[in-house]
């Protein structure tokens, strides 16, 4: 199987054909792209704590800052045991495509520590983020490069790490990291923007599509924080979520959920299996792939990587997949979905509402003014929809997929940057 960079070379390469009619200049165009394909810098360390009972341990880290010419970079730090430097790199190539979509003024970059975050104290976590915090301060900042949270980080780590950052350089600076707690500088809206982002999507398609909402149904893998707010902001826009799982399995009701009541039923039982078993004439039980073959209208893959394969694609009947996850369909498995006719909204456009409400609190640190809820959904909401509006565009003027679309866009917006400041 190839590697995500592979992965992330290969997506840029198949829309260097129809890039191409827009330069006339092919050698400097042909090295542009070479550019791109790679991060500009890959940053690692080993990082050492003091464990609790004395003894000291060593982590690996990286920091991969892809591409800097639409403005500093910004991108997640994961804590997983499975992070490599492939990954990091890939993730920020794709991070330089997700801000380039939606137009707000970043390059993509992304960090990591290969450690099972579940196998340290609290004090060791914090020893380790505020390390990491340490080791990148020289390369980060808020004109230089962004951090968030990502896989196993949230505002607690961004709380610590943004400590560790000021006292090293003597002077508040807020604007370097987002994700932060609301005290600390963070934002409003930020919890559910990515779901918010996606059912903006939502939306913007079913307009098109003449979808009516109480008529369309949809059925949603996963139900963490993405898959939960996508699902609840669509349900009171009026859409028929009749589907949603965890890792436990799904639920299912052809009538539609209640998205919050099955939210604090899985806060009381810890998983929606333990809930079908409970209340079995209200909810039937379902597995993970069962749902993936439902016949709904729309499928949002929110939970793992690869959840959309080779192995299951010829069992979906939704003609809408919306990418909420990081690569939920495999290019294989998207091949056979394009065959059928089917649309799939990628995720680099889908998810993008996360880093675009990130955007939001950069700009209301810098300002030392915090914004209303109410501005920041109006704001979030016009720009996935003006984003939407140009994908679909250019897949409609050009027959082009979604996925293609998006990275025409993207990736035209990303030379363009790096021929006017003449990085040929």
């Amino acid at each position: 199987m190839p590697s995500p960079f592979a992965n992330a070379k290969k997506q840029i390469d198949a829309v260097v054909d129809i890039l191409a009619e827009y330069y006339p200049d092919k050698s400097k165009f042909r090295k542009v792209i070479e550019s791109i394909k790679n991060p500009q810098k890959v940053f690692k360390r080993n990082l050492s704590i003091r464990t609790d009972n004395g003894k000291a341990k060593k982590f690996m880290a990286f920091r991969s800052q892809h591409n800097d010419a639409r403005g500093p970079f910004k991108g997640g730090i994961r804590f997983h045991s499975e992070v490599t430097e492939d990954e990091v790199k890939a993730l920020s190539t794709w991070m330089s495509i997700k801000c380039a979509v939606v137009g707000i003024p970043y390059g993509g970059g992304k960090g990591g520590i290969i450690v099972d975050p579940q196998k340290l104290s609290e004090s060791e976590l914090e020893q380790l983020s505020k390390k990491y915090a340490e080791f990148i301060a020289p390369f980060v900042g808020p004109w230089k490069d962004v951090p968030a949270p990502d896989v196993n980080t949230g505002e607690r780590e961004m709380a610590w790490m943004l400590e560790a950052f000021e006292k090293k350089n003597g002077k508040h600076e807020p604007a370097t990291f987002t994700g932060k707690p609301l005290a600390l500088g963070g934002s409003l809206g930020r919890t559910e923007a990515t779901g918010q982002g996606g059912a903006y999507i939502l939306s913007a398609y079913a307009d098109h599509q003449g979808l009516i909402a109480e008529k369309t149904t949809v059925a949603v893998q996963g139900f963490g924080n993405v898959g939960y707010w996508f699902s609840k902001i669509a349900n009171d826009l009026g859409y028929l979520i009749v589907a949603v799982s965890d890792s436990s399995g799904g639920i299912y009701n052809s009538k539609g959920l209640d998205i919050e009541k099955l939210s604090e039923l899985k806060e009381k039982y810890g998983s929606l299996k333990e809930i079908a078993e409970r209340f079995k004439s209200k909810y039937k039980f379902i597995e993970n792939e069962e749902l993936i073959a439902l016949k709904v209208d729309i499928l949002a893959p929110a939970a793992l990587e690869n959840s959309i394969n080779e192995k299951n694609v010829n069992g979906v009947k939704a003609k809408t997949i919306i990418e909420l996850a990081n690569g939920p369909t495999t290019p294989e498995a998207e091949e056979v979905l394009l065959s059928k006719k089917a649309h799939v909204l990628p995720d680099v456009l889908c998810n993008a509402g996360g880093v675009t409400v990130s955007y939001f609190e950069w700009v209301q640190n810098l300002h030392g003014y915090r914004w209303s809820k109410a501005k920041v959904n109006k704001d979030l909401k016009r720009i996935m929809d003006a984003a939407f509006e140009e994908v679909h565009k250019i897949s409609h003027q050009k027959k082009i997929s979604y996925r293609k679309a998006a990275y025409v866009l993207a990736v035209k917006r990303i030379i363009d940057a790096m021929m006017l400041r003449g990085r040929v």
